[in-house]
């Protein structure tokens, strides 16, 4: 076997690591091997975030400063023992009527998929063949406005929806803005999930014009925090919790706690820098998953007019 390759045994699954000195935050000095070994140890509460949802990677193969494309179709040297799905794919930049998506449910699987330099994992807001049991806020700051503006957007948002009895968890992009992941009921399909978070953006906007902004037009975001409600729509994804991200550190999408984000809002920590993968796993082993309470559901949402 070449020098630059390890044979090792995951979970009874043999797999052959490459390059495991390969540097893929340049600016880290943060490896390959560094990766597979974040991706292994935050397992246990990623996972669970990722089962049985079909799994859009960004790939980059020559660290985030060499370019990257992305994934959605199996590898042509996937494993028998990954699990595929095979699934309608409308709107194809390909032409394809269906994809087989890889679906990580198992820590072997997460692990092929870290050697393939599949750093960034993106996931629906629903499993495989139900409706959506998540809903995404997106919040997108744009220049000057920063994380500070949208831990403001997020408090502004998450008392909004507790009035309709929707309970709200936030989390890092880990790059520049944040999310509101929402446990819903997994009855109402994406339809009703994004004209709903579209009637509270535009709530929202309308009540803070100078913060808030609901219109997709570029022109319009400066200085404001754009709320995208259309993460809610069947074709589009959102960076799972936990993901590492593709910046000049290897930050992570991370969840918060609302003491944070109030924290933030008042321009202290967690506006400063994103989380890294090391903060992460230290902030898992004291506090846990913080988003557990996705995994049990919730209400549905009100159908509204």
């Amino acid at each position: 076997m070449p020098a630059d390759r390890l044979r090792v045994d995951v979970e009874g699954h043999a797999l052959e690591l490459s390059n495991l000195d390969k540097i893929l935050y340049p600016k880290a000095g943060f490896t390959k091997g560094e990766v597979i070994d974040y991706y292994t140890r935050i397992a246990p509460v990623l996972l669970p975030h990722l089962q049985d949802r079909a799994l859009t990677r960004i790939r980059f193969p020559n660290g985030v400063e060499g370019g990257s494309f992305f994934e959605k179709n199996k590898p042509a040297s996937t494993p028998d023992w990954v699990r595929t799905e095979n699934l309608p794919a409308p709107g194809s930049s390909k032409g394809r009527e269906t994809i087989d998506y890889v679906v990580a449910d198992d820590l072997p699987t997460l692990v092929w998929l870290a050697n393939l330099a599949a750093l960034e994992l993106h996931t629906p807001q629903w499993k495989i063949g139900e409706h959506p049991d998540m809903m995404v806020v997106d919040l997108d700051p744009g220049a000057p406005a920063a994380l500070k503006q949208c831990c403001q957007v997020a408090l502004l948002m998450r008392d909004r929806l507790a009035s309709d009895g929707i309970e709200s968890y936030p989390k890092t992009s880990g790059k520049k803005g944040m999310q509101l992941c929402c446990p819903i009921a997994g009855t109402q399909d994406s339809d009703l999930v994004s004209g709903y978070a579209r009637r509270i953006a535009q709530e929202l906007e309308k009540a803070h014009p100078k913060l808030i902004v609901s219109k997709m037009a570029k022109n319009l975001r400066p200085g404001k925090v754009f709320i995208d409600w259309s993460q809610n729509n069947a074709a589009k994804t959102t960076v799972a919790p936990y993901s590492l991200r593709a910046q000049a550190v290897p930050s992570v999408s991370t969840p918060l706690t609302w003491d944070e984000v109030e924290a933030g809002a008042a321009g202290k920590r967690p506006s400063s820098k994103p989380y890294t993968a090391d903060e992460v796993l230290k902030r898992v082993a004291k506090q846990g998953d913080l988003l557990a309470p996705l995994l049990d559901g919730g209400p549905e949402l009100p159908a509204g007019s």
